[in-house]
C-alpha cells in the first residue's frame, strides 16, 4: 500500500544482505502468491522485484529508484573497484557502471557522524574519502555524488551522471 519508492526502501531493508535475519526474495514472492487478489499485490510485486537488499541505507535505495525513474542504465550495486594496474582494492562504491567508467555515491552524512569509531576525527574520514575518490578518478572513472535534497529533484543529478559516462 506504500508508494513505490517507500516500498522499495522497506523491501531492501528486509532483504539487506548484512542482516542475519534477512528475508529472501522468494519468501516475499511466496507471501504475495498466497494472497493474489488482495489490493496492492501488483504494486507490491513490482517493488519487491525491483528490490535486492544491496542498498546499505534508505538513501541508497531511494537513489536506485531515482536512477531508474531518470531512465539511466541499471547500475551495479556495491561495485568493488580495483586498480587496473595492480588489482589492489580501491573501494566499494554505492552504484557503478563499469562499461561506462562511471560511479555514483549517495552521501547521507552518516559516515561523517554516527559511524565514527571512538576517538576518530571527522577530518580523518573526510581525508580518507578524498583519497579514495582521487584513486577512483585515477582509474579514469567519472565520479558523481549526491545528497538527500538531490533525491527530491534528481534531474540535475541524472544529467551530471550522464555527462560522466565514458564508454570503454
Amino acid at each position: 500500500m506504500l508508494p513505490f519508492e517507500l516500498a522499495v526502501v522497506v523491501a531492501d531493508s528486509a532483504m539487506f544482505y548484512k542482516r542475519p535475519d534477512r528475508v529472501e526474495l522468494s519468501d516475499l514472492i511466496d507471501v504475495l502468491e498466497a494472497v493474489p487478489r488482495r489490493p496492492g499485490t501488483r504494486s507490491a510485486r513490482r517493488a519487491i522485484e525491483f528490490s535486492n537488499g544491496l542498498g546499505e541505507s534508505v538513501g541508497e535505495s531511494r537513489s536506485r529508484v531515482a536512477i531508474a525513474a531518470a531512465g539511466l542504465p541499471v547500475p551495479v550495486l556495491q561495485w568493488e573497484v580495483r586498480a587496473s594496474a595492480t588489482g589492489a582494492f580501491i573501494g566499494r562504491v554505492d552504484v557503478g557502471r563499469p562499461e561506462l567508467r562511471t560511479v555514483g555515491e549517495f552521501d547521507g552524512l552518516v559516515k561523517y557522524g554516527r559511524t565514527l569509531r571512538p576517538g576518530q576525527d571527522v577530518a580523518e574520514v573526510l581525508v580518507a574519502e578524498k583519497m579514495r575518490e582521487d584513486a577512483l578518478r585515477d582509474e579514469d572513472l567519472g565520479v558523481v555524488r549526491w545528497i538527500w535534497s538531490d533525491l527530491s529533484n534528481f534531474g540535475p543529478t541524472a544529467k551530471r551522471i550522464r555527462s560522466r559516462f565514458r564508454p570503454i
